[in-house]
């Protein structure tokens, strides 16, 4: 218990802005340095290995659209994680950490529709059909648009942080859908391969530069959405400051 108090008493001080930004500019730079490693080390893999023996070279798309549709699920429960601390224990930094994952939410879903809609054509003869994995990914990515387009067009910071997080959740029933709709109804898509109860259905050889991009791609989530973290923090302090110095201007007048 001794051990593990100061942990969660260091953790829970990062909820403080200014302890967040002195922290986030250390762990920034090491972050970016690892992802561009395991990235270049992961196009490397996914160049020189071998191909598909019935897909050939169209086989490494997959080492760029699968990391990139579970990020695109990663993020939108992050935001759900970050939903549920703004409405229930109003942490400071909650609303900030979900309004800014939405654009990299978006753009990873907007990657792995790109991606797979270029795999499909070899392998389907169809670049886009409505099946249920699609349909309920091409919904978050429309989930990712409106959520941005909400922060932006609310003044109030607090009620759209409200009326976001509120959004998010209900929002949330789709990354289920999305994650079980290939076991549920018959879709293009094969079923699960790679996180089954009895092990990976697919060849090491290909697993070793899918897990080594899956890697690269998470720590460039966090890089980014740190990042962003900061950004908006300095956006809403600059922004106070112009306020209080509107008020201060006009009870002179």
């Amino acid at each position: 218990m001794s051990d593990i108090s100061p942990a969660i008493s260091r953790f829970s001080d990062l909820a403080n802005p200014t302890r967040f930004l002195a922290f986030s500019a250390r762990l920034i730079p090491w972050l970016a340095v690892i992802s561009a490693v395991l990235l270049a080390i992961g196009l490397y893999l996914s160049f020189t290995t071998a191909g598909d023996y019935q897909q050939g070279d169209t086989v490494r798309i997959m080492y760029i659209h699968v990391p990139a549709a579970w990020l695109s699920m990663m993020c939108y429960t992050i935001m759900s994680m970050s939903a549920i601390g703004t409405l229930v224990w109003r942490h400071p930094l909650a609303d900030v950490a979900g309004k800014t994952a939405a654009p990299l939410g978006a753009a990873f879903t907007l990657i792995a529709l790109v991606t797979g809609s270029l795999w499909g054509k070899p392998m389907w003869g169809t670049y886009w059909v409505w099946d249920a994995r699609l349909t309920s990914v091409f919904i978050l990515f429309l989930m990712y648009l409106g959520l941005i387009a909400l922060n932006r067009a609310m003044d109030d910071p607090s009620k759209a942080a409200r009326v976001a997080s509120i959004l998010t959740l209900v929002g949330f029933i789709n990354i289920p859908i999305i994650k079980f709709s290939v076991d549920w109804w018959n879709t293009l898509h094969q079923s699960e391969s790679i996180m089954r109860l009895d092990g990976p259905a697919i060849d090491a050889e290909f697993l070793r530069p899918l897990f080594v991009m899956a890697l690269a791609f998470t720590l460039l989530f966090f890089t980014l959405h740190l990042m962003a973290i900061r950004n908006e923090i300095w956006r809403r302090r600059i922004a106070a400051q112009r306020r209080i110095a509107a008020r201060m201007a006009g009870r002179e007048e």
